[in-house]
């Protein structure tokens, strides 16, 4: 009985440590957009690279214990960003 413990701990243990691993390695959302160009877009990319920085400050402080929403709220500041870059693509379309 405790041997089997041993294991499901290890192996909760391990799990954790490699979804930090992947969180950390994703990076902040990459600022892509002109801000020559796009000032304000170029802005909302800035803070949308703060914002992630601030949260995964956060999940270190908290030892990474958010039940998993900390990490959705980066995953959609990542999706903003995408969206961020597409505007200012359409806006280059548009203003040829």
């Amino acid at each position: 009985m405790k041997l089997t413990r041993k294991w499901i701990v290890g192996g909760l243990l391990s799990l954790s440590i490699a979804a930090a691993g992947i969180t950390i390695a994703q990076g902040p959302p990459e600022r892509n957009v002109n801000p020559a160009r796009h000032p304000n877009i170029a802005a909302a990319q800035r803070l949308c690279d703060q914002a992630y920085n601030k949260i995964s400050a956060a999940q270190e402080a908290n030892e990474w214990d958010m039940d998993g929403h900390a990490q959705k709220a980066k995953e959609l500041l990542d999706q903003a960003n995408r969206e961020l870059k597409a505007a200012a693509e359409a806006a280059n379309h548009n203003h040829r």
